[in-house]
C-alpha cells in the first residue's frame, strides 16, 4: 500500500495535492487532529521544473498557488528538509 492510500484509509477526508503524489513523504500523528498527507517542498518544486517550469516560475507557481491554498483541517502539509 502506498503512502497516499494509507493516508486515506487512515482519514477518508484527508485531502491531496494534485499532481504532487510522488512528493508525499508521510503523515501526520496527532491525537487532536486528523491524519494528513506530508509533502516535501522541494520535490514539488522539482516535479513543476520537470513538467518544463524554470526554477523561478515554479517556486512562484508552488508559493502561491500550493501553499497559499488553504483547504481547511483535512489539507496537506509541507515540509524544507
Amino acid at each position: 500500500m502506498n503512502l497516499k492510500e494509507q493516508i486515506a484509509e487512515r482519514n477518508e477526508d484527508a485531502l491531496f495535492a494534485d499532481g504532487f503524489d510522488d512528493a508525499i513523504i508521510g503523515f501526520t500523528h496527532n491525537a487532536c487532529e486528523p491524519c494528513r498527507a506530508v509533502y516535501s517542498s522541494i520535490k514539488c518544486i522539482d516535479i513543476l521544473m520537470k513538467d518544463g517550469a524554470t526554477e523561478e516560475d515554479a517556486i512562484e507557481y508552488f508559493q502561491f498557488n500550493t501553499l497559499g491554498a488553504y483547504v481547511g483541517p483535512n489539507g496537506p502539509l509541507f515540509v524544507s528538509c
